[in-house]
């Protein structure tokens, strides 16, 4: 297999096919905002969608549906004949198909894995359809209210963990000689979603996935900045007062655990990001 990064010259069909190529056997992740476009597009309260449509917490879509001629079930939003029944709320990642999207160094890349072009297969009269150039694909595809959340939800993760650094960090843990923490942070990036999702508990995991700012809805920007003020502040309630070291790690462990599971809704490797934070928490004096 190979990965190509794509520039915005380059030429790319135009997928859209009622065979759904795209609905069958992937994996979805989504972050809050596109929990909250599916779920107006659907009708429903964000609630109702992720209890009946979402799997690991309410970070996946469930692709629960009847297989296609590869043996790949469809996802639970795929109608036969018909296409996908939320397309307007769709996520990124059902925008950006076939095509990856990566940050380094804060520079955005567009990447395809693969030796051929996926759609081929299940939907060959996208052979009919015009190129596009891959500016034109994203335009036509409307991404970049979703790129921009999910942008703006990757800081919104660095800012969760900032605060398990400053309970590690600037408070008597650190002085402690506290050697628990770190172990439990880099057993946290280990976790599955389900794991995670299990400490958490459902009083977080309704703040992370449910938010309620349906003021800010027509821009997702504003939606997650909105987002991060209320789990900063709820984070400030529950935390702002701890004085034992017990409760400071386990504080300093559950906003670790929150930012890991975010991370994996956003599309971002846990496992390397618990050992990144670990060595930063290190270079400034944490112990493990």
């Amino acid at each position: 297999m190979l990965t190509t990064k794509l520039k915005l010259t380059d030429q790319l069909p135009l997928t859209c096919s009622r065979k759904g190529t795209c609905c069958h056997g992937n994996l979805v992740f989504l972050n809050p905002w596109e929990l909250v476009c599916l779920a107006k597009e659907k009708k429903i309260s964000p609630r109702e969608f992720r209890a009946l449509y979402c799997d690991l917490g309410g970070i996946r879509l469930r692709f629960e549906g009847e297989k296609d001629h590869r043996g790949k079930s469809a996802c639970n939003q795929y109608v036969e004949n018909f296409g996908c029944s939320v397309h307007l709320g769709r996520p990124l990642a059902c925008r950006l198909f076939p095509i990856g999207r990566q940050i380094q160094s804060e520079e955005v890349n567009y990447i395809f894995q693969g030796t051929t072009f996926p759609c081929l297969d299940g939907c060959p009269e996208v052979v009919e359809l015009p190129n596009l150039s891959l500016e034109e694909y994203l335009k036509g595809q409307e991404t970049e209210q979703f790129e921009n959340a999910q942008d703006e939800y990757l800081e919104l993760m660095q800012n969760i963990a900032d605060i398990a650094f400053t309970l590690l960090l600037d408070t008597e843990l650190a002085t402690s000689g506290d050697q628990k923490t770190l172990q439990v942070w880099r057993k946290h990036g280990t976790e599955s979603p389900n794991s995670l999702a299990e400490i958490i508990g459902e009083e977080w995991l309704e703040a992370l996935l449910l938010p309620d700012i349906s003021n800010h809805l027509k821009d997702s920007t504003s939606f997650v900045q909105a987002h991060n003020e209320l789990l900063q502040a709820k984070a400030q309630a529950q935390f702002g007062g701890l004085e034992s070291c017990e409760d400071l790690h386990a504080a300093a462990c559950l906003m670790m655990a929150i930012a890991l599971y975010l991370a994996k809704g956003i599309g971002a490797d846990p496992k390397s990001l618990s050992e990144h934070w670990i060595a930063t928490a290190k270079s400034h004096g944490a112990l493990e």
